[in-house]
């Protein structure tokens, strides 16, 4: 089984290059979908501030790699050749897997700048997106205090989300069909 995971800063693009996979048939696992069930059990309403805690409170608990174990079950038991991972954040995650998959873990980085993120973000509603500005850039802080832009900077593949986005889905339509 082939696993490729998508790695990039919050409203990067990493979502939408998971229904692209999803569009070909592929099987995704969200990694903040697991994040989000865990604070869900909780009782934490889902909101930015919930979900983040809950994955800063499962990294310190369980270690840096905790949602990547919780990823794997759910990887395995999916069907097909491929499957993709929606969100991989930090460098113990992206050791898990490849330790788990070997060579068959390729790391997909979505770059996209800031302002384009923010805007993206307001557009998509999420209900644990950030509203303004400032929280954005707290976003970004609390996930690079995980190691998010060291992860970024082990992918295998770097993809700039800047164009329109039909330019990113046959971008990623066309990486996925050759990996």
């Amino acid at each position: 089984m082939k696993l490729i995971a998508f790695v990039g800063m919050p409203a990067s693009g990493k979502s939408e290059a998971s229904a692209v996979a999803r569009s070909l048939k592929i099987p995704v696992v969200s990694m903040g979908d697991v994040v989000r069930e865990e604070a869900a059990r909780k009782g934490l309403p889902p909101t930015d501030e919930n979900i983040g805690g809950t994955g800063t409170a499962l990294r310190r608990d369980e270690g840096m790699d905790a949602i990547a174990k919780r990823c794997v079950p759910k990887i395995r038991a999916q069907k097909g050749d491929v499957v993709v991972v929606d969100g991989a954040r930090n460098i113990e995650e992206v050791t898990y897997f490849k330790k788990q998959f070997g060579e068959d873990f390729k790391l997909i980085a979505i770059n996209a700048p800031f302002e384009l993120r923010f805007e993206r973000m307001k557009k998509r509603a999420r209900s644990d997106d950030t509203t303004g500005i400032e929280e954005l850039k707290k976003r970004d802080e609390r996930e690079k205090g995980w190691g998010l832009d060291r992860a970024i900077g082990l992918a295998d593949i770097t993809i700039n989300n800047t164009g329109s986005i039909e330019e990113f889905q046959r971008e990623i339509k066309t990486l996925i069909r050759t990996l």
